[in-house]
């Protein structure tokens, strides 16, 4: 018993250590560079929680919902001043991967869509009021608010709209990105994820 709280505990515990300094600055310009190329594309998924899928697993909760975080600023100050608004949506998404990725969800390509559906739920509820509060309800994604107008024009409460129109898009986007993390990490070599392991 005593052996499963410390194992349960060590998962929120993160030490500033060479690995950890590094990995983080990483996975902000992974989230960057991914969120950009999707941007510039315009592409119907953002792409810009890859770098914080990989920390979480990488390193636990806490490093993917700082890189997430710091990523969502850096990139509002830069880039799009919008991004900055969804800093809290990052860590809520960095919290849901390092959990799920401890309890074992993201060891087969099964669990890896379950674990997309639970953290698309996730992103889905912290970012609806945001939608709501500075833009109305809509998401910015042409297809996803298309939804949304159609829900609005048939008289859907403007709040169920924008969670449909926010969890559609969630859905496509954390499946995505679920998967190329899933990949990513498989391709990793088994000494660098020993030593993100043994520095919890």
């Amino acid at each position: 018993m005593r052996v499963q709280n410390i194992k349960r505990s060590s998962i929120w515990k993160i030490r500033l250590s060479t690995a950890t300094m590094t990995l983080i600055p990483a996975a902000v310009g992974i989230n960057y560079v991914a969120k950009a190329f999707a941007e510039g594309l315009k592409l119907p998924v953002w792409l810009g929680t890859l770098g914080t899928f990989l920390a979480s697993m990488l390193a636990g909760p806490v490093a993917g919902a700082i890189s997430g975080f710091i990523n969502n600023v850096i990139y509002g100050l830069t880039l799009s001043p919008v991004s900055t608004v969804y800093a809290i949506t990052s860590i809520g998404i960095g919290i849901a991967v390092g959990v799920l990725h401890a309890k074992g969800w993201f060891s087969s390509a099964k669990k890896v869509f379950v674990s997309a559906i639970i953290i698309a739920i996730v992103s889905a509820v912290i970012s609806t009021p945001l939608n709501v509060i500075f833009w109305g309800g809509q998401t910015g994604i042409p297809w996803g608010d298309s939804i949304f107008a159609a829900m609005i024009a048939n008289h859907i409460p403007v709040w169920i709209s924008s969670f449909t129109d926010e969890f559609i898009l969630d859905i496509l986007d954390k499946v995505v990105v679920a998967y190329l993390a899933f990949f990513i990490y498989r391709q990793l070599p088994q000494r660098m994820i020993r030593f993100f392991r043994d520095d919890k």
